[in-house]
């Protein structure tokens, strides 16, 4: 089994104080990372909402020298602090990609801090312009999903009535003002097309393809947060247009954002929000929709397919989470996880195969 890299991270006393006197302030200070041999000088800040306040915290890491680093300008290091398996995330963006969908690639990493260690970290793909040029993919905008105002709807999230703004709910990633017109147009039309013509006017500004594939895997893995949230949008510009890109998906295979156990059945085979309604109320997009379940319920959603992947990861970990300063304690749980996952899975195609019917 392939060990996993060995990162070294040095923030100066000074440095590391300021860092720490208040968690939700982006201002990042500068440190040195050292990745076999390399020495980077970067930025570093806390990343993440409500995972700021874990005891092992989470980090935004920007290469300021080399201002680029195995192509990347910019990566994410998740602790993974609510995931008892600390392998969920990648389990599903790597699901993702298997199924059709773009999805960022990620890596477990061993973090040491100021020489000593500081345990099992998931380093994630940034999704920006760097994340299409290593796919070939065109140029085009991308935004992230902040809150629940990234809903698809005229209506904010928080049911306060009308948004303020049709962009409401994003942070723009990549992209200038143009785009945002782009975002907002997309946005008024899922919302004002008549039902006679949604079917053939959306497919003018969503990969509805590339929608369902999304859709499916935020059912199968059952990330409740999903739809309104922890996705970006990429507006392709040679086709004008979005695709959904999934982001922060440790909250799925049976556990959610807490890290508690998640009834199987807790998120709807239809799932939620404004698009995806309106999508399922065309017969031939829901018909393909159940096609594309029946397809991944008979081939990646399955414990035989994922066994070797989580048991891969689980190998390869083990070492690792026995001096993590964070997970030690908890190493039996960490080795009975995958029957969590292995568990979930039994049920959750269970419910989907007896929830079929509603989409026929």
């Amino acid at each position: 089994m392939k060990d996993i890299p060995l990162y070294n991270l040095y923030i100066d006393p000074l440095d590391f104080k300021e860092l720490q006197r208040d968690v939700w302030i982006d201002d990042p200070v500068p440190a040195n990372l050292i990745i076999d041999r390399n020495h980077l000088d970067i930025d570093i800040t806390y990343r993440g909402s409500h995972i700021r306040e874990f005891e092992k915290k989470s980090y935004n890491i920007q290469f300021y020298n080399p201002p680029r680093y195995q192509r990347a300008k910019e990566i994410h290091l998740n602790a993974e602090f609510n995931d008892p398996s600390l392998i969920r995330n990648k389990l599903s963006l790597d699901f993702f990609s298997e199924i059709g969908c773009l999805s960022p690639e990620s890596k477990h990493v061993f973090l040491g801090l100021n020489g000593k260690a500081h345990g099992v970290y998931l380093e994630l793909e940034s999704v920006d312009e760097h994340f299409l040029a290593k796919r070939k993919l065109p140029t085009g905008s991308i935004y992230y999903a902040i809150n629940g105002n990234a809903n698809f709807s005229l209506k904010s999230g928080s049911n306060k009535g009308t948004k303020k703004s049709l962009v409401s709910g994003y942070q723009k990633k990549v992209g200038n003002r143009k785009d945002d017109r782009y975002l907002k147009e997309m946005i008024f039309k899922i919302n004002t097309i008549s039902k006679a013509e949604f079917g053939r006017e959306v497919e003018k500004v969503v990969n509805v393809e590339k929608y369902l594939r999304w859709l499916a895997g935020v059912v199968l893995t059952q990330n409740y947060d999903g739809f309104v949230h922890n996705y970006a949008l990429y507006r392709n510009g040679d086709s004008g247009r979005f695709e959904m890109i999934p982001w922060d998906y440790d909250a799925t295979w049976g556990r959610d954002v807490h890290g508690r156990v998640l009834r199987s059945d807790y998120v709807p085979i239809d799932g939620f929000n404004t698009l995806t309604a309106r999508i399922l109320d065309v017969d031939d997009f829901r018909k393909k929709y159940q096609r594309l379940l029946i397809q991944l319920l008979n081939t990646h959603f399955t414990i035989e397919h994922m066994t070797p992947k989580v048991e891969g990861l689980v190998q390869q970990l083990h070492p690792y989470i026995v001096i993590d300063p964070y997970t030690k304690h908890a190493i039996k749980q960490f080795e009975q996880e995958p029957h969590v996952i292995y568990d979930y899975i039994k049920n959750r195609r269970k419910f989907i195969s007896e929830q079929l019917y509603k989409l026929s």
